[in-house]
């Protein structure tokens, strides 16, 4: 690959968004600065892949005495002008994850990749020979995995996909836990990205079910400002058995506050079996005693047995939330969120935890419509209401104004 040496007060324009003073040594010293041809035009692919704003370089070029000095072997990729250093910020003017900018790095060709900050907003790229290296410095200075996709949960086929259903560029990108997911450390959670979490609240019809980590995730969660909902794991027999599985759920999560729906998870066998219009009929149930204590109702279900055991009049009645073991979710109609069924790793949790993109923006409108522990905000009434434009965006808004006291009784969709 051909390197470059360009004086020290060279402004050369690289490529369209790079300049030769972005790669200019941080040692304050009047030096020349090496800068790789493939490295500009790998940079170049990438702005154009994440459909990025801007790519800030927050470190290039490294002389031998600035790389040892700032933690380098002196003799690194930084040293070559092989390197760079970037947080790369998507048309919100916001820190692409650093997780879905290693995801497309490996897929431009990078030879080396890695996360190099806690908050998951910092990417080192090179254009190394030799052998391939993709690390996370947060865990540690090695090779970490052989597929970034693998190693961070995220679907491949998400970047392809136009459809806003798949693309998790467009997604609020969430877990869900239970007591199986033991000690979290909820600061490295939310420094990973995470920007809510579903907990599990209980199962079955006792109070005594409750999940016994529900308590300490959401006081965790809390603290550290990751906005939460609920899930109640059921076991209902019959619709019935379905209002008393509410009951225990209502009583486990009074008093709190959820900015994310309430959801009824269904997927036992004994409960498919039984047909769907038993299952709707618990999912009715459940969800309607939800609505009448002033919570957001959602379910939750795969999405196979979800298309095959509720009936159509309800699937875009409650909040719904599916699953799907895929590379993305083949669901054609309208929901809320998607739990990529292959889980993945989440800095600040030991082990698999199941990863969750979800499309709508739950805690504005929960908290505008006073539910799930809220109290709804009064406004000044409006002489002369103007309508809104007629765009996507408005439109998802009018909905919920039409709705208006009963708001949580449908279920808001994407455009």
């Amino acid at each position: 690959m051909a390197v470059k040496s360009y004086n020290s007060g060279d402004n050369t324009q690289l490529s369209p968004h790079f300049n030769v003073q972005e790669f200019k040594c941080k040692c304050g010293k009047e030096h020349e600065i090496l800068i790789a041809d493939e490295l500009i035009e790998k940079l170049e692919k990438l702005y154009d892949a994440l459909n990025c704003s801007k790519i800030i370089v927050t470190s290039g070029y490294r002389c031998p005495v600035h790389d040892k000095a700032v933690g380098g072997t002196s003799s690194g990729q930084h040293t070559k002008g092989n390197a760079a250093d970037i947080v790369c910020y998507g048309q919100d003017g916001q820190p692409v994850s650093s997780k879905l900018v290693c995801c497309k790095a490996q897929d431009i060709g990078f030879g080396g990749i890695a996360n190099i900050t806690e908050s998951y907003t910092s990417t080192h790229v090179d254009v190394r020979t030799g052998y391939r290296w993709l690390g996370n410095e947060v865990v540690n200075y090695h090779t970490v995995t052989d597929d970034f996709y693998k190693y961070y949960g995220i679907s491949a086929d998400s970047f392809a996909d136009e459809n806003k259903e798949g693309d998790i560029m467009n997604a609020i990108f969430g877990i869900d836990v239970s007591k199986h997911n033991g000690t979290i450390d909820w600061n490295k959670v939310k420094a990973a990205g995470v920007k809510f979490a579903i907990l599990r609240a209980g199962y079955g019809r006792d109070i005594s079910q409750k999940d016994v980590k529900f308590e300490e995730y959401y006081r965790g969660a809390k603290a550290v400002g990751i906005p939460v909902g609920a899930y109640w794991y059921s076991y209902a027999s019959d619709p019935e058995d379905a209002k008393r599985e509410a009951a225990a759920c209502i009583e486990a999560i009074k008093g709190k506050q959820f900015e994310y729906p309430i959801y009824f998870d269904l997927e036992e066998k004994s409960q498919f079996n039984q047909g769907k219009s038993a299952c709707t009929a618990m999912v009715k149930n459940f969800c309607n005693a939800l609505e009448a204590a002033g919570y957001w109702a959602g379910l939750y279900m795969s999405r196979s047995p979800f298309t095959s055991y509720i009936d159509e009049s309800i699937r875009t009645r409650y909040a719904l939330w599916l699953a799907e073991y895929n590379s993305k979710l083949n669901y054609s109609g309208s929901y809320g969120m998607w739990q990529n069924g292959s889980g993945g790793t989440v800095d600040g949790i030991s082990g698999h935890v199941d990863t969750d993109y979800c499309y709508i923006d739950y805690p504005a409108h929960i908290k505008s419509a006073g539910l799930n522990g809220y109290t709804k905000a009064i406004s000044a009434p409006v002489e002369t209401p103007i309508p809104a434009e007629s765009t996507t965006e408005n439109k998802s808004a009018a909905a919920v104004i039409q709705i208006g006291d009963d708001i949580y009784k449908g279920t808001l969709t994407k455009a």
